[in-house]
């Protein structure tokens, strides 16, 4: 039987915040309480362009995903970025992993898009082990510029 996958709903929240702050920790990022608010009220807010599910182990949530659908102007259709993906230590190589993409991807098919895509920590091994299974990495590398002091 696959992992179980389903969106979030109000009653997550501190479940989702609990494996957010994980992930986070995991890139050795903090972020302001504002942002877990901002962040929260966009992922159950239809009107934005920004989603989110939980992976569940008998029940609980052990896993997240967000993503989040932009123009490009390489295409007509939305492209799909999926920008957060996070099993906790103890729900790893259970599949987990593998079902949010899947569940990312027939949920981008659902809504048009054509390509989803995402980015990785290139010392993040264990995770591209998975990737390298279900899609092709592009060559590109991420350049950040930050605007704020």
């Amino acid at each position: 039987m696959p992992p179980a996958i389903r969106p979030l709903v109000t009653g997550d929240r501190q479940a989702w915040a609990d494996l957010w702050r994980a992930y986070l920790a995991f890139y050795e990022t903090v972020l302001p309480d504002e942002v877990y608010v901002s962040t929260w009220s966009r992922l159950l807010d239809v009107d934005e362009p920004t989603w989110g599910a939980l992976a569940l182990r008998d029940g609980q949530p052990v896993g997240l995903v967000h993503w989040i659908y932009h123009r490009t102007n390489w295409a007509i259709a939305d492209t799909c970025y999926l920008q957060d993906l996070f099993v906790a230590p103890d729900g790893r190589s259970q599949g987990h992993g593998r079902a949010l993409i899947e569940h990312v991807a027939a949920h981008a098919r659902a809504h048009g898009s054509a390509r989803v895509y995402w980015t990785t920590h290139r010392t993040n091994y264990a995770a591209m082990q998975l990737y390298d299974r279900l899609a092709s990495e592009s060559g590109f590398l991420q350049y950040r510029m930050p605007l704020t002091p």
